[in-house]
């Protein structure tokens, strides 16, 4: 029988290693192929979606403005190559993430009615060296078949990052070529009767190689910020349509607490607010729907954590303080005032900008750090102690203070010596070590002379700071109302000073001294 199956298998042996080299053969040129382009990249055509109209884009009216020639160019090419013009090269939009850029780009395809060709810039890097390139060269020659198209890649920076120029590993290398082939393709080198314009995003705009960006190429930089408190009205009104809203639920003054938010973030705070009201059974979405959807977003959703009494006592103190140095600073008044734990967070002070503001004067920025601190200033002036609950506001205000020195030249007062007024460049080895001891004294001093202000604030109004905390302690959460009501009860004393003057300045070769000390 063994030797009935060797002489089987010697008799066979040349098939079996034919069809081995085969198969072998088969996956070699399958991958070569893949290798090659040959795999069709992952494009999606406008025309088989629901079309983004261009007035369903809100809030976003400047980037609208400038991109609405690129549509017009689409839509009538001829009119613009009569008077000797030359379409955009591409289209770069930057901002921050959720402020509409994808939509921008879907609407430019539907104004001008023509095909849209969607990729991420991620999906052009691949492990083999040539497979991204190939899969660039594919989307550009299917775009030139239409004849007219928009080619958006999403998020540019994957593939567009700045080249270090020392080759790298495979990974580095087939970036660099997807880079490579994406400039030769904008640079239209294959001359056809095509339009076909390229509209990229990106959050990471100073990331990008320059050669991404020059004429020619993403000659036209659009910034797509998020939206004034018009714009956001509008995005409201757009995604509330088909919610049955309220009659306490304002999207005017919702539209105004809600600076800073772009239209992904309304269009979530919307649908939250939605689940919320239908998980109560109520019909309608409410003020109070919105409000803690809103909150959910900045600070978190209810946590179950009980805290001890003694904790509550804290907790309600440290808010206090801050509610407090807002309201006698004259800052954004605060809106709400709770003791209960969100999130990371053991209990919140939240405010609503009366307005939106592009600019901070130094005092500004000085009263915010002051705010920050008064928390635990608080826990100082009545308790006799701090607690570890200040970590957050402690970071922040080492931000505050460091950029008020570093970038915007406002570590002292302008009549008294320190830092320069400028703004010095990023990274420890593009400044001397002198240089940056005069930056940690002087942001120290700034949080220093925050402090002094905060603890001397909350002494001389210790009256009103005990029933804002005795107040929170009864009802744990206070609103606008509740909290005016309370400061108008009280006689409320604000220290007229001038800010950063020489007493309360250290000087610049001793090192500052600790808060509370």
């Amino acid at each position: 029988m063994a030797t009935n199956i060797q002489e089987f298998f010697f008799d066979w042996y040349p098939v079996f290693g034919v069809i081995f080299m085969a198969c072998l053969l088969l996956v070699f040129l399958r991958l070569l192929r893949s290798t090659m382009g040959s795999t069709k990249p992952e494009t999606v055509k406008a025309n088989k979606t629901a079309p983004v109209l261009w007035e369903d884009v809100q809030g976003v009216d400047a980037a609208k403005d400038e991109l609405m020639d690129v549509a017009e160019w689409l839509r009538d090419p001829k009119r613009f190559a009569a008077l000797g013009a030359r379409p955009p090269g591409g289209v770069l939009l930057y901002g921050p993430p959720g402020t509409g850029k994808t939509m921008l780009a879907r609407a430019v395809a539907a104004q001008a009615g023509v095909d849209f060709y969607a990729a991420s810039g991620s999906a052009f890097v691949e492990m083999f060296v040539g497979r991204g390139a190939a899969r660039i060269r594919r989307l550009f020659k299917e775009a030139r078949k239409s004849g007219r198209a928009v080619i958006f890649i999403d998020e540019l920076d994957a593939i567009g990052g700045a080249r270090s120029g020392s080759g790298g590993d495979g990974g580095t290398s087939e970036r660099e070529q997807a880079l490579n082939q994406l400039l030769v393709e904008l640079d239209g080198f294959e001359k056809t009767d095509a339009t076909v314009i390229v509209i990229a995003a990106s959050n990471y705009v100073d990331k990008l190689d320059r050669a991404l960006l020059r004429p020619g190429r993403f000659d036209r930089q659009v910034l797509v910020a998020p939206p004034d408190r018009h714009g956001r009205e509008a995005i409201l009104r757009s995604h509330a349509t088909g919610k049955p809203l309220a009659d306490d639920l304002d999207l005017t003054d919702v539209a105004r607490k809600t600076t800073g938010m772009t239209g992904a973030q309304l269009a979530n705070a919307l649908n939250e607010a939605a689940i919320i009201a239908g998980r109560a059974g109520r019909t309608q979405v409410g003020r109070e729907d919105l409000d803690e959807a809103l909150l959910r977003q900045s600070v978190g959703s209810q946590q179950a954590r009980r805290l001890s009494p003694k904790e509550r006592r804290i907790v309600a103190f440290h808010e206090a303080g801050h509610a407090l140095c807002r309201r006698l600073l004259g800052l954004d008044p605060p809106e709400i005032l709770s003791i209960v734990p969100r999130g990371p967070a053991l209990g919140f002070v939240g405010h609503s900008p009366q307005e939106d503001t592009y600019l901070k004067s130094r005092d500004q920025l000085l009263d915010e750090v002051v705010t920050l601190l008064g928390g635990r200033a608080a826990e100082e002036v009545v308790l006799g102690e701090s607690y570890s609950g200040a970590v957050d506001d402690l970071s922040r205000v080492h931000l505050v203070c460091k950029q008020m020195v570093a970038e915007f030249g406002m570590g002292v007062a302008l009549d008294h010596d320190g830092p320069p007024p400028i703004a010095l460049p990023t990274g420890d080895y593009a400044v001397s070590d002198s240089t940056r001891r005069d930056v940690d004294i002087a942001s120290m001093t700034l949080a220093r002379e925050a402090y002094r202000r905060a603890r001397a604030l909350l002494a001389a109004n210790r009256g009103c700071l005990d029933d804002l905390a005795a107040c929170a302690l009864e009802r744990e959460t206070l609103t606008r109302e509740e909290l005016d009501e309370i400061f108008a009860s009280h006689d409320l004393h604000t220290l007229v000073e001038p800010r950063g003057t020489g007493a309360a300045l250290v000087a610049m070769t001793q090192p500052p001294a600790v808060p509370g000390e």
